[in-house]
């Protein structure tokens, strides 16, 4: 299974990604993971992502793109995996597009976990992180469907929205579920 999961701040992904990633036996590569051990690591990649970083800037799509090709052609990735946090735009999906017909592969799914916006800003109040103020959640959502948008459409074909209201189980039982009808 090749996946990519998409959501809103807030939504569950990284929960289950986790889990999933497991029970499906993939890998779950995260852009955040892939910054941690590239700077970590001290790659050429790395440092460029981690001055960017260091100045308050984000790290630009040239840089994130070839860290995801370096991932995704490891050999524990060979036979799928699930990306969370990439693609987040239209022009990172054409990338990862060419990045999959390089290796002759393709996407399988794309899980769309679906949690209405009032959840979400309620979920985000109760992490209880100081920066998380009610008006700065709802612009992180505003800026994240703006930017998700059109990934939507643009996976119209291989796209599953899941919906992401329950227990952590029954989220992933539903994932599972529609993954098993789908493949």
């Amino acid at each position: 299974m090749r996946l990519v999961l998409v959501g809103p701040p807030g939504a569950g992904k990284g929960t289950q990604a986790a889990v999933l990633s497991e029970q499906l036996a993939v890998p779950h590569i995260s852009t955040g993971d892939l910054f941690r051990a590239n700077i970590d690591n001290g790659t050429p990649l790395g440092q460029e992502a981690k001055s960017y970083l260091d100045g308050g800037e984000l790290v630009p799509d040239k840089v994130t793109n070839e860290m995801v090709r370096q991932r995704l052609s490891e050999s524990d990735a060979r036979e799928g995996f699930m990306l969370d946090g990439f693609p987040r735009t239209t022009p990172q999906a054409d990338v990862l597009s060419g990045i999959l017909a390089e290796n002759g592969m393709e996407l399988t799914a794309v899980l769309q976990f679906d949690v209405p916006e009032e959840e979400l800003v309620r979920r985000l109040l109760e992490r209880g992180r100081s920066d998380d103020t009610e008006e700065v959640i709802r612009r992180r959502l505003a800026v994240y469907n703006s930017e998700t948008a059109p990934l939507l459409e643009y996976y119209r074909n291989k796209l599953i929205t899941i919906d992401a209201l329950g227990t952590v189980e029954e989220i992933t039982s539903r994932a599972l579920e529609a993954l098993r009808t789908r493949a």
